[in-house]
């Protein structure tokens, strides 16, 4: 089945990452440098915030803003060398891009964090060739629930927004994905359904419940 004409964005964290664990522990690497503690606690209660914003909010006056950068930097260099190690496909990732490419869709990621670390899940995760295009935080002015980084994702694929489906798992992506006049597709894990389901068109619990047929048919009742 040839889909050509139709895009498929996806987040990356908690979509072609489970990336909980690898971040958490970024965390804890990058505030032991500074003799600080990141509890698991800590971080779910910030999770889903900036890196800067947490670091602000768990230690208030404790760095100014050149300190808060070069805290953000260290956490996010910890962050990729643990995916260099052992990367954390989320678990049907590698296989829906496959079958999505063969099928036709034109593949982009679209994501708020740092080129450095969307690079890296391109070029690490099976089958990331497929990727053509790519959106990262520095590429945007304004982030989700903005939908400016999916806009910009279908552009660079050179498809018209509503020709392009979204993969998100966090309500403010969907949000955004939807005021860009996309299909909108909620996977829980980090959120649950019920949260999802405000702003998705569909709600999956796994990748494997995707498959190219449902995504068209999705983008197509859309149009």
């Amino acid at each position: 089945m040839q889909l050509n004409g139709m895009g498929v964005i996806f987040d990356v964290d908690g979509v072609l990452v489970n990336s909980y664990r690898a971040h958490l522990e970024s965390w804890q690497r990058a505030a032991a440098k500074h003799q600080l503690k990141m509890t698991e606690d800590d971080f779910a209660r910030t999770f889903g915030r900036t890196s800067r914003d947490i670091i602000a909010h768990l230690w208030p006056g404790r760095f100014d803003e050149a300190g808060i950068g070069k805290f953000d930097e260290e956490k996010e260099s910890a962050y990729r060398d643990i995916l260099r190690v052992k990367f954390p496909e989320m678990a049907g990732a590698s296989d829906l891009i496959a079958s999505l490419h063969e099928a036709g869709f034109k593949l982009a990621i679209g994501s708020s964090g740092p080129p450095e670390n969307v690079q890296l899940v391109k070029q690490t995760i099976r089958h990331g060739e497929f990727i053509s295009a790519m959106v990262n935080g520095k590429d945007v002015k304004h982030g989700k629930p903005n939908p400016e980084v999916f806009l910009i994702a279908a552009k660079k694929l050179a498809l018209e927004a509503g020709k392009c489906a979204v993969v998100e798992d966090a309500p403010v992506g969907l949000e955004a994905a939807r005021r860009a006049g996309m299909a909108a597709i909620g996977l829980t894990g980090t959120a649950k359904r019920d949260a999802l389901a405000v702003h998705a068109h569909v709600v999956v619990d796994h990748l494997s419940d995707l498959t190219p047929k449902i995504v068209a048919e999705l983008i197509a009742t859309r149009l």
